[in-house]
């Protein structure tokens, strides 16, 4: 997501719209492509004809569909995003752009405020559903989560509910205004669903089968360092939940860490950093995948250009990674590299 009102981000983070934040290297951050070298299918970003970020990767039969927000912010505007687009590859290395999927404007009882930030899409009984983070009319102002349905995975997605899933009113035990976005969404081996999201405060609830109703009450997890942007999946009887996160002591730019779990309301057990900040962005977003016997995680940096626009906290571009496991199920910490998934997995 592209961040919080710049008012509730630390002091440190505040910066001048349409400016890049300091460039922030990490051990676990590296660009190893060399300057003037051609540029190889695959290589990061992996998405340039538009500034994106956020990503979402649902892998359908022998394709991944990749989901992004998307910046359109020129001049001193931070942040303008009102729609998100959609590409599909069947190789990891070229991808087909096929528009927007949807706009936050679809949701009729959201504002038109370029409140577009990260969404998710996943599939269940043939149908795509699209979970999406805007901001809702008055009264219930602030940050709401809609259910966009489709029968394509390239859309266009349509509201399904007509109302939001989530809204401010729901959810009091954290921030107010901001803390309901982020959506991830994960269908556990038995079929039931379920719903993540948040800012600082991490939700958690079961939905119907249905896909666009929540089953039972809103749980709250919690995690070291939580800070938004997360993301389920599972593994060999393994769960795992890989999240934005900022040091609570050291504050910076953030990173992703992760937990384990043995089931999906845990208890969870912090494993620490899959990978370090990005570099010219404050905001780091997770998305992983099984892909073709693979895993892969993607993610976000801002050092692409597009004409006389170079990259910002706003204008940010996706990258994707290999991932891999230790025996014990740990994941082994990932380096951002320029060759991304050009080169041959290691």
């Amino acid at each position: 997501m592209p961040g919080d009102q710049r008012q509730k981000w630390p002091a440190k983070w505040i910066v001048q719209c349409g400016l890049a934040a300091v460039l922030a290297f990490s051990p676990l951050c590296i660009r190893a492509e060399p300057a003037g070298e051609p540029r190889l299918p695959g290589s990061n970003p992996i998405i340039t004809d538009a500034f994106t970020a956020d990503p979402s990767p649902l892998v359908v039969g022998d394709t991944v569909y990749l989901y992004t927000s998307h910046d359109i912010a020129r001049g001193d505007v931070l942040y303008a995003m009102n729609d998100w687009l959609v590409y599909s590859s069947k190789d990891m290395k070229v991808w087909q752009a096929h528009g927007p999927v949807m706009r936050e404007t679809d949701f009729s009882w959201a504002t038109a405020t370029n409140s577009a930030w990260a969404a998710q899409a996943i599939e269940k009984d043939g149908k795509f559903y699209f979970y999406a983070p805007v901001k809702h009319k008055e009264p219930d102002r602030g940050f709401a989560i809609g259910v966009g349905v489709s029968n394509s995975p390239t859309g266009p997605f349509v509201d399904a509910r007509g109302s939001a899933l989530i809204t401010n009113s729901m959810t009091k035990a954290g921030r107010d205004y901001d803390q309901d976005i982020d959506p991830t969404v994960f269908i556990d081996d038995d079929g039931t669903p379920w719903l993540m999201w948040g800012h600082f405060t991490c939700f958690l609830a079961k939905l119907q089968p249905n896909m666009t109703e929540l089953d039972g009450e809103i749980m709250t997890i919690q995690l070291p360092d939580f800070t938004e942007g997360p993301w389920l999946f599972k593994r060999d009887g393994h769960y795992y939940l890989a999240y934005a996160s900022i040091d609570e002591v050291k504050q910076g730019n953030e990173r992703i860490a992760y937990a384990m779990a043995p089931s999906v309301t845990g208890p969870w057990t912090y494993k620490g950093l899959i990978t370090g900040e990005t570099r010219n962005s404050y905001t780091i977003h997770p998305g992983i995948i099984a892909y073709k016997g693979q895993w892969y995680f993607f993610y976000h940096d801002a050092l692409l250009t597009i004409g006389d626009l170079k990259g910002a906290d706003g204008r940010r571009a996706v990258a994707v990674e290999y991932l891999h496991f230790d025996d014990d199920g740990a994941i082994r910490p990932i380096k951002q590299t320029d060759a991304g998934v050009s080169l041959a997995i290691p």
